[in-house]
């Protein structure tokens, strides 16, 4: 059960086009910071028992690193630290029926960040999200 939860299933990415337009265009989502990484939120509507209780989506733009290598690192490093630590918020989600929660993962720094450092602010964040909900 608890590998289960441990694991950052394809069904718990956000994928098309109308739910980033929404999330970025919409005048629904929240958004905080804790540098580097800020962080997008929005609720949304669980048509399902099957689907996951948040999805999420990790954008590093080529703005702030030229070469796809290390984008794909930052990538990995907030993919790896969400996937950890998702439980903080997926606890408070479960006991509200029918809500589920997209969120989006920005870079705004120049420079790359060590992976304790990056799954530190990642849990600050997934901290002051729950507080909110």
């Amino acid at each position: 059960m608890k590998s289960a939860t441990l694991t950052l299933a394809k069904t718990e990415r956000i994928s098309g086009r109308t739910l980033p337009e929404e999330l970025f265009n919409g005048g629904k989502s929240r958004s905080m910071s804790a540098f580097p990484i800020r962080m997008i939120y929005m609720r949304t509507e669980n048509g399902e028992d099957n689907t996951p209780g948040a999805k999420i989506l990790v954008s590093v733009p080529k703005r702030r690193f030229k070469h796809a290598v290390k984008r794909n690192r930052v990538k990995r490093q907030i993919r790896e630290a969400y996937r950890k630590n998702k439980s903080i918020i997926l606890g408070k989600l479960h006991d509200c029926e029918r809500q589920s929660i997209a969120i989006a993962f920005i870079w705004q720094d120049n420079s790359l960040h060590k992976s304790p450092e990056v799954e530190d602010k990642i849990i600050k964040l997934l901290t002051r999200l729950r507080e909110k909900l």
